[in-house]
């Protein structure tokens, strides 16, 4: 895409869009009792799905949305799991994908123009037959073909997963990447890791290591901004991750005004920005050549 300085590729990981153990949590690891509050209301802090489209449809973008069907702990698990402190961490909370909102805002994101993708389970990254089951399961849903995605907690093994994500018709990845750190690393571009049209969106920038690095929310913004100009200087494919719980401000402050920001300066700069579905077909599928 010749009119553009660079790509932000923007993305969700829809992980629980309901907020349950988490109230708990959070008050005595924070030592916030008003974490509780929402627990004896009919707040959804977590469900976030109508303002972010409401900002993002402001700011005249898509996004990404990966949604997530987990195994039931107590019905898909054997017992001897039930008593691992991780498993309660990586399956209390899950939500279902075919309940009633869920289908809702699914069908409402496709309509509008926003992807609706596959967030693979955590153990689905070495199942070749879980990852074909969530994919047809996330069709059936939206009665769409789903295109890519990324696996939850980036857990990933490479090639293999790759593989299994090409085997089952996917054309993209995007789950190469740090929970921990931000920025390129090197990379500046997709990769093809079979060399031919499945490509992977190394992930560029999720929002917890960039605020939580910093001592303020404006050395945040500078640190985004600095990887917003070496994503220009170098004609980058930049990929970030908001999880939509972030955009709650009341629990999150600075989290949501930096997504903003964040879309809003790399217009200005003159990017390209939109779902990772949207730049891999109008760009990387009409690909002939796979040089440098």
């Amino acid at each position: 895409m010749d009119d553009y300085e660079f790509a932000l590729c923007l993305t969700h990981d829809v992980d629980r869009p309901y907020k349950t153990y988490q109230h708990l949590y959070y008050a005595v690891s924070d030592r916030d009792p008003s974490h509780l509050t929402s627990f004896f209301s009919r707040d959804r802090p977590y469900w976030q799905f109508e303002e972010a489209m409401a900002l993002e449809d402001r700011l005249g973008v898509r996004s990404s949305w990966y949604f997530l069907n987990e195994k039931n702990l107590l019905r898909e698990k054997p017992p001897w799991e039930w008593l691992q402190p991780k498993n309660w961490q990586l399956f209390a909370g899950r939500y279902d994908i075919t309940d009633e909102e869920i289908v809702e805002i699914t069908g409402a994101l496709e309509r509008g123009g926003w992807e609706v993708g596959l967030h693979g389970s955590y153990e689905s990254f070495d199942d070749l037959e879980r990852l074909r089951y969530e994919k047809a399961a996330l069709e059936d849903l939206v009665d769409a073909p789903i295109v890519g995605g990324r696996q939850h907690y980036l857990n990933l093994e490479q090639p293999r997963t790759w593989a299994y994500h090409r085997e089952i018709g996917l054309q993209y990845d995007a789950s190469l990447g740090s929970s921990e750190t931000y920025g390129f690393d090197g990379h500046y571009d997709v990769l093809r890791p079979f060399d031919d049209e499945f490509v992977v969106f190394p992930l560029t920038i999720m929002e917890r290591p960039l605020l939580e690095g910093h001592s303020s929310v404006e050395e945040s913004w500078q640190a985004c901004l600095e990887v917003l100009e070496e994503a220009a200087r170098n004609e980058a494919v930049m990929t970030v991750l908001w999880h939509p719980r972030y955009l709650n401000e009341a629990e999150f402050p600075g989290y949501r005004t930096i997504y903003e920001r964040l879309i809003r300066e790399a217009k200005a700069m003159g990017a390209w920005v939109g779902p990772c579905r949207d730049w891999y077909e109008q760009t990387l599928s009409r690909q002939v050549s796979y040089g440098d």
